[in-house]
C-alpha cells in the first residue's frame, strides 16, 4: 500500500476509508501522543494540504470534523489550534510582563537567575515554538522577588534562531521583552496567555516559601512576532498570597 503524500503514515489512497477521515484519525493521533499540544497553532491550510498530498477541499473537509468534535479551534486572523481540555474564555488585556507591570507600579523587585541555557527543548514546546525536536532553545528560570518574598517562579523557552546569542545576556537585571525589542529588533505583537490553578509541586513550593501542596496560580503563555512566528513560551507559578493578577476586560 502507498501513503497519498508519499510518506506520511496512516494515510493511504488503496483503502476503502475516506481520505480526509484518513488525515483527521492522523491529526487526532498528533494531538493524543502530545506531538501538538494544547494551543499548537497548526500549519497553513496550503501548507498542511500539501503535506497530505491532497486538495485544501479534502484537508478543510478534515479540519471541519475536528473543530465540530472540539479537538481544534479556528481564530480569524490568527489560524488554527488545537484546544486546551479546559475552558478558556477569551479576556482582552494589554501584553505586558510581571517585571513591567511591577515598574509600573513602582514595585521594586530582585530577580534571581537559576538557570540560563541552551537546551534540546521537550516535544510540547518544541511544537509550540514551531521548531523541529532537538533544536536548542534558550531555558531561562528566574525567581522574582519583592521585599515581602518571592512571589513568582518563571520558566521561559525562547528560539535563539531569532535570538542569537541571547544565552549571554544577565537576566538579573535586563527583562526578556526588552532584551527580545531592544537587542534584537523583534516586534513583539500578540500572546495566548492561559490562566490556572495548581498545589506546588516540590521545586515551586520551595522557590515560593510555600508549604508543598499550596495553592499557585499558573500561567501559560505562547508569545507571537508581529509575522505570527513563535518567538517564545513560559510557565510561570504565581504566590497567590503576595500577587494577584488583574485583567483590564474589553467588551468586543
Amino acid at each position: 500500500m502507498t501513503a497519498d503524500n508519499g510518506g506520511l503514515p496512516g494515510i493511504k489512497r488503496d483503502v476503502p476509508t475516506a481520505i480526509h477521515v484518513q488525515i483527521s484519525e492522523h491529526i487526532r493521533l498528533r494531538i493524543a501522543s502530545g506531538e501538538w499540544p494544547p494551543h499548537y497553532r497548526l500549519k497553513s491550510e496550503p501548507e498542511l494540504a500539501q503535506e497530505f498530498g491532497v486538495s485544501r477541499g479534502t484537508l478543510r473537509r478534515a479540519l471541519t470534523t475536528l473543530i465540530e468534535e472540539g479537538l481544534l479551534r479556528q481564530v480569524r486572523g490568527r489560524g488554527t489550534f488545537v484546544t486546551s481540555t479546559t475552558i478558556e474564555p477569551a479576556i482582552a488585556q494589554k501584553l505586558s510582563t510581571l517585571s513591567e507591570d511591577f515598574a509600573d507600579q513602582g514595585v521594586v523587585t530582585t530577580t534571581t537567575v537559576r538557570e540560563c541555557a541552551l537546551i534540546a527543548p521537550p516535544k510540547p514546546v518544541a511544537a509550540l515554538l514551531d521548531v523541529a525536536p532537538g533544536t536548542p532553545v534558550l531555558r531561562l528560570v528566574r525567581v522574582r522577588r519583592t521585599e515581602q518574598g518571592p512571589v513568582a517562579l518563571l520558566f521561559n523557552f525562547v528560539r535563539t534562531d531569532l535570538a542569537p546569542g541571547i544565552e549571554n545576556i544577565d537576566f538579573t537585571s535586563a527583562s526578556l521583552f526588552g532584551v527580545l525589542e531592544g537587542t534584537y529588533g523583534l516586534k513583539i505583537a500578540t500572546a495566548r496567555r492561559t490562566f490556572g490553578a495548581e498545589a506546588a509541586g516540590p521545586d515551586v513550593a520551595a522557590s515560593l516559601d510555600l508549604a508543598e501542596g499550596d495553592p499557585v496560580q499558573y500561567l501559560q503563555q505562547v508569545t507571537y512576532l508581529a509575522d505570527d512566528r513563535p518567538v517564545e513560551y513560559s510557565d510561570v507559578w504565581i504566590h497567590s498570597g503576595r500577587l494577584r493578577v488583574t485583567s483590564l476586560l474589553l467588551r468586543r
